[in-house]
């Protein structure tokens, strides 16, 4: 192992181990959360909101980008949808002010950090039902999230190569995530990588109905493995622009693709997840700084520190003239900052 992927090794660890906790949210708040995803669909895929290219998606989860590789988001797009309760600190619906402004939470990632202050900044779902695999699912990062340089103006695979670069931690936000499950089908567990890529990883295995985990996710690889039986009934005529909602009449999950149902799933089939997401800040100062302004960074400059390191490490490259859509930069960028788990224990049937 190289100098450098040990010094991205020991980058991509979270703050403190995650830590399981049981009972995370009562009865009365899971129906409600459940309602608002079944009743105010339907919800797209999680692929269609944040990546345009499968470069971006590779750039993301971290893998070389074979030239002339010639897939579309069609081709690798999963089952897997997602929806928003509450971004930018606002919370969208509010049957659920007690579950997004949640004093519980609050008080849990200011420990797990050891910390001050915290606020929640976003609140999201995904939901999905069994789907075969013939692969492991990719390990990923959340978005990594900076002053200055964060979800709400910056794609997600630029805040991830800058998290793997090492180049900005003065400027790193810190952030942790509640995560929370309903699940008790086959399979469908939690791998997390907490000691580096390159390290031994840990399950959260079964049962999981309302287990989660305080974590800081966007420094851990972390995935979601495969829901339901590996060899199971395929999910046909799925795209990138495939919808998920609920037939209130037939009490079923449908998938759409151009209005036209293509697959469904009974209720009892289904794995929820509700993701809670705060920025913490160690005490007043650092608060001060995030709130103010003085110390962010911007895309330009981040951009301008990526290439001076690549060239440095020996990458040649023409400086971008408009670096969020430059495919050429974007793969240098992946080529250059890759690192990704390696341990493999699924035993998947050959495709």
């Amino acid at each position: 192992m190289g100098i450098y992927e040990q010094q991205m090794n020991e980058a991509l660890r979270p703050v403190a181990p995650p830590r399981v906790i049981e009972g995370l949210y009562t009865e009365d708040q899971h129906r409600r959360l459940l309602g608002i995803v079944q009743d105010k669909g339907p919800w797209p895929t999680l692929q269609s909101h944040h990546f345009t290219t499968v470069d971006e998606l590779i750039a993301t989860v971290t893998g070389v980008v074979p030239e002339g590789h010639g897939l579309t988001l069609d081709d690798i797009v999963g089952p897997l949808f997602r929806g928003f309760y509450g971004q930018d600190s606002v919370c969208y619906h509010p049957e659920i002010h007690d579950c997004f402004y949640n004093e519980r939470f609050l008080d849990l990632v200011k420990d797990y950090w050891g910390v001050e202050y915290a606020k929640p900044t976003m609140m999201l779902f995904n939901i999905c039902g069994p789907n075969p695999e013939h692969a492991p699912p990719p390990p990923h990062l959340d978005a990594v999230t900076f002053r200055g340089i964060r979800y709400e103006n910056a794609p997600v695979w630029l805040q991830n190569v800058m998290g793997k670069s090492g180049l900005f931690t003065d400027h790193l936000v810190k952030m942790a995530q509640v995560i929370n499950w309903w699940y008790l089908g086959e399979n469908g567990t939690f791998t997390y990588w907490p000691d580096g890529p390159l390290g031994e990883p840990k399950v959260l295995d079964h049962p999981l109905w309302n287990k989660g985990i305080v974590v800081q996710n966007e420094l851990m690889f972390h995935r979601g493995d495969p829901v339901g039986p590996y060899d199971g009934p395929a999910v046909s005529g799925l795209k990138n622009r495939s919808m998920m909602e609920f037939d209130h009449s037939g009490q079923r999950w449908n998938i759409t693709t151009d209005g036209e149902v293509v697959h469904s799933y009974e209720p009892g089939e289904m794995r929820f997840l509700v993701h809670w997401n705060a920025e913490l800040y160690a005490d007043m100062d650092e608060l001060k700084t995030s709130m103010d302004h003085t110390d962010d960074l911007t895309i330009e400059e981040a951009v301008g520190r990526l290439v001076s390191d690549m060239r440095s490490k020996g990458t040649k490259i023409a400086e971008p003239t408009d670096p969020l859509n430059d495919h050429d930069f974007i793969k240098a960028l992946v080529d250059t900052y890759t690192i990704a788990p390696a341990t493999e224990w699924l035993d998947l049937p050959a495709a």
